[in-house]
């Protein structure tokens, strides 16, 4: 999805080296800032701003199938993972967002539209990877 946006459209990605700095800072009791972008730098920030990325992706799928149980695996529908994908977009307008320096759903941001759209997006796309991979992974998981 990044890809196609970027290529596609000329528009970056999310800098998840952010995540990252901002993650890293919180030890020192800092966990919103004016703007993550001018805060300190912080050793390992990119590695830490994947792997959480990831890990928090995967925290959400679980949290998805503990909501729906197994009886969606069996028969994934499309509606309910795009639901919970959009659903996931209240934490980058609501947590995030503010916390590193972007204001309540990016109003602070250059373009506060583009950048809930691009959100909103991205986490639909998500909703649609976990029906996707529930449609691959059932017929494993759940044969005959």
């Amino acid at each position: 999805w990044a890809l196609l946006l970027k290529r596609g459209f000329n528009i970056p990605s999310l800098n998840i080296c952010l995540l990252g700095r901002w993650l890293l800072h919180m030890p020192s009791g800092r966990f919103v800032h004016e703007s993550i972008g001018a805060a300190a730098p912080k050793r390992h920030e990119c590695v830490v701003g994947w792997v959480s990325h990831y890990l928090i992706g995967a925290t959400f799928a679980a949290v998805f199938v503990l909501l729906v149980s197994g009886a969606w695996l069996a028969r994934p529908t499309l509606l309910a993972a795009l639901a919970f994908g959009i659903a996931t977009t209240l934490v980058p307008l609501f947590v995030m967002q503010p916390a590193l320096g972007l204001g309540i759903a990016s109003s602070k941001a250059p373009n506060p539209t583009r950048a809930r759209l691009k959100s909103l997006m991205t986490h639909t796309v998500f909703g649609a990877g976990l029906y996707l991979w529930a449609v691959l992974l059932g017929p494993v998981v759940f044969p005959g």
